[in-house]
């Protein structure tokens, strides 16, 4: 039992180090001795957790990546349900909250920005992971929830490229949030982040012309 909760041990500090460096440095930059001497244990372990440095890489992402994007989904289910009304401002104000307001602690949001932002320049076979198992079936969701609300003539292609668009916002607040509290000349506080969430709501409103009308189903 005890060499079994070592072996774990181990396991879970080399993808702890390999998610710090990775994202901080990318792939090609680190280097498997980098990650163990951090650790304090031998090149061997790498081998006998996972194999080689490819499969510790796609680890990361299986073992932290992912679980970390669906806990950001789940809290937008949560507070999508909580509003108690079906309606696009709903959709849209769950799904900034998730984000802004959402379970990720800021070393867990830069980390996951971190390594996303590596793997959208230098695409790998993370991303179709990533792609497959998380982005696409969210974004189908989003569509989902939108599609009531907008013109049934949009089309698939138009209406995720609305969702797309509604994301793009979420995504630069929370993960540009040193620049926009530096442009807006704010701290990025709770006040704040309720204005973001009126912004972000408003805009999307106005950008897919409901905003007059009403927006409820």
């Amino acid at each position: 039992m005890g060499q079994k909760n070592e072996n774990n041990g181990t396991r879970e500090r080399l993808l702890n180090e390999a998610e710090i460096q990775f994202a901080q440095r990318g792939y090609r930059d680190v280097s498997i001795r980098d990650i163990t001497t951090a650790v304090h244990c031998n090149l061997a372990a790498v081998n006998y957790h996972f194999g080689n440095k490819r499969n510790l890489y796609l680890e990361v992402f299986r073992a932290r990546w992912i679980p970390r994007a669906r806990r950001v989904q789940e809290s937008f289910k949560e507070s999508y349900a909580a509003q108690g009304s079906s309606s696009l401002s709903a959709v849209v104000k769950a799904l900034a909250q998730a984000f802004l307001e959402g379970p990720l602690s800021d070393e867990e949001r830069v980390r996951h920005f971190q390594l996303m932002t590596r793997e959208m320049t230098q695409p790998s076979e993370a991303f179709q992971l990533v792609a497959e198992q998380v982005i696409r079936p969210f974004f189908e969701e989003l569509a989902d929830k939108l599609r009531p609300f907008l013109p049934a003539d949009l089309g698939a292609e138009g209406l995720m490229l609305n969702v797309l668009s509604i994301f793009a916002q979420v995504l630069y607040f929370n993960f540009a949030r040193i620049a926009v509290s530096n442009i807006v000349g704010r701290e990025y506080d709770r006040e704040f982040r309720a204005q973001l969430l009126d912004q972000i709501i408003n805009f999307s409103l106005q950008g897919l012309g409901v905003v007059g009308r009403e927006e409820e189903r």
